[in-house]
């Protein structure tokens, strides 16, 4: 890994505006940690922030991004819409919520978190449409959505369906969702790349981080990242924000590529039994 110099913000790539790593937030919710934690992201150069109304932080994330010294219009700011809060009305109430505790105008990118509960496609996705036409919210996105429920989603709404959030990582490539949201036009985020933690204790991972002199978080990363994946890692703590923005750094070979995609253990870390898969 070429160490010379730390990544900027012009380091990140883009996927349609939306820059391919981003701090996740979910279970931060200490007030001080939360925002004191976006804000030294965004400062060393993130430009990306994910969070969720279910997290219960959206004021916190809010705070980091005022506090920081970079202009909210360079943030990619992303919430998302709980399940119990998907009836149309909810949508648009609760949303003008989130944008309050956030404080700002509208979000880059608003997602149905779970295809679950309250959600009624046509029902649910018709608020965000409504909340797209209003520039409440910038784009639409989804999250946890199998094949069919993307395809039913772009036939539904009348916005551009931008993103479907996912667990993603080397453990569980999800090779099916990426070739269909590829094929709709679907930007794929990745939630929980790391496969909390787990990636850390594969052989073949810390070989490939060896190599390169880099973290087993940093390969995962820049696996996804060559994968056209956007990564959205938790971190609160300066040191593993660092640690994964540094990942900007690595660039992997066809071997590398091939002895991580050639692995054989799967595991899905997150799989309540409400998921669509089950």
């Amino acid at each position: 890994m070429d160490s010379s110099s730390e990544p900027t913000s012009g380091d990140c790539p883009a996927a349609n505006g939306m820059p391919m790593l981003g701090l996740g937030t979910w279970q931060n919710t200490d007030p001080d940690q939360c925002a004191d934690s976006v804000r030294t992201a965004l400062e060393m150069g993130y430009r990306h922030v994910d969070t969720a109304q279910g997290y219960h932080n959206e004021e916190y994330v809010g705070q980091g991004i005022a506090d920081a010294d970079v202009d909210r219009e360079d943030v990619f700011l992303a919430t998302k819409v709980s399940t119990s809060n998907l009836a149309h009305d909810d949508v648009l109430e609760t949303t003008e919520e989130s944008l309050g505790k956030l404080g700002v105008d509208a979000v880059d990118l608003l997602y149905v978190h779970w295809p679950a509960r309250t959600y009624n496609a046509e029902e649910t996705l018709t608020a965000f449409d409504e909340l797209y036409d209003d520039g409440l919210i910038r784009n639409v996105g989804v999250s946890n959505f199998e094949p069919r429920h993307l395809e039913e989603a772009v036939d539904l709404l009348d916005a551009p369906l931008f993103a479907n959030q996912v667990e993603c990582h080397p453990l569980l490539p999800q090779e099916e969702v990426r070739s269909v949201c590829a094929d709709l036009d679907v930007e794929l985020v990745a939630y929980s790349p790391l496969a909390r933690c787990e990636v850390f204790d594969v052989p073949e991972i810390q070989s490939v981080a060896e190599k390169h002199d880099a973290s087993e978080a940093q390969v995962s990363l820049a696996w996804l990242r060559e994968k056209g994946v956007t990564a959205i890692p938790k971190a609160t703590g300066e040191g593993h924000i660092s640690d994964n923005w540094a990942s900007l750094r690595v660039e992997l070979d066809e071997e590398d590529l091939e002895r991580i995609d050639g692995l054989e253990e799967t595991k899905r870390e997150v799989d309540p039994d409400m998921a669509p898969w089950n």
